[in-house]
């Protein structure tokens, strides 16, 4: 008789005993293989989710680095327009096309109630003169006819005795009730421009 069908005895036999037979073990390992791979496929699978939302993310932050730029740019160019129509030549020139005026000397009150300085009317300044056009010569039917025969633009000549004003020249005053020399008062100034 052979010994691998004879029961084992002593110590191995209870060894032998406390392990499970062959066709009870490959059922027992069915649940574990499917809890193995039920586990690993829910962690790939969130780990897919868990990816495609911090890349949606990535995406929406810079889309809204990208906007934040452009307001940046776009408040520092009105922050130049409003720096540009704060300046004060600016503003001296915008209150001038209201009509404003450069202000008086100032008078101040004292605590006590006495007046210090000596307060003057605004006054506007007077218009500086605006250059005259110069009239040019009419020209006469005839001299027309040849200025549109010669072509647009020519000058006509002019008979001799007849004066034509000069670009620079001045007009002279027609009436000799004007005074001839008038000083101009020069605008008030305010202190501190």
């Amino acid at each position: 008789m052979s010994r691998a069908g004879a029961p084992l005895k002593g110590r191995a036999g209870r060894l032998a005993r406390l392990m499970p037979s062959a066709s009870p073990s490959s059922a027992a390992r069915t649940p574990f293989v499917l809890l193995v791979v039920l586990l690993l496929g829910g962690g790939l699978i969130t780990l897919l989710l868990l990816n495609s939302a911090l890349n949606e993310g990535s995406f929406r932050l810079s889309e809204l680095k990208r906007d934040t730029t452009e307001l940046t740019d776009e408040q520092q160019a009105l922050q130049r327009d409003v720096d540009s129509y704060s300046q004060p030549g600016a503003l001296e020139r915008r209150a001038r096309e209201l009509g404003m005026v450069p202000g008086g000397s100032p008078a101040f009150l004292d605590p006590d109630g006495t007046v210090r300085g000596v307060p003057t009317k605004a006054t506007a300044p007077p218009p500086s003169p605006s250059p005259t056009p110069t009239p040019s010569p009419e020209p006469t039917p005839e001299d027309g006819a040849q200025a549109d025969e010669a072509g647009a633009g020519v000058p006509s000549p002019t008979p001799f005795g007849t004066a034509t004003p000069s670009p620079g020249a001045a007009a002279e005053p027609e009436s000799e009730d004007a005074p001839e020399n008038t000083p101009a008062t020069p605008p008030p100034t305010t202190p501190g421009r």
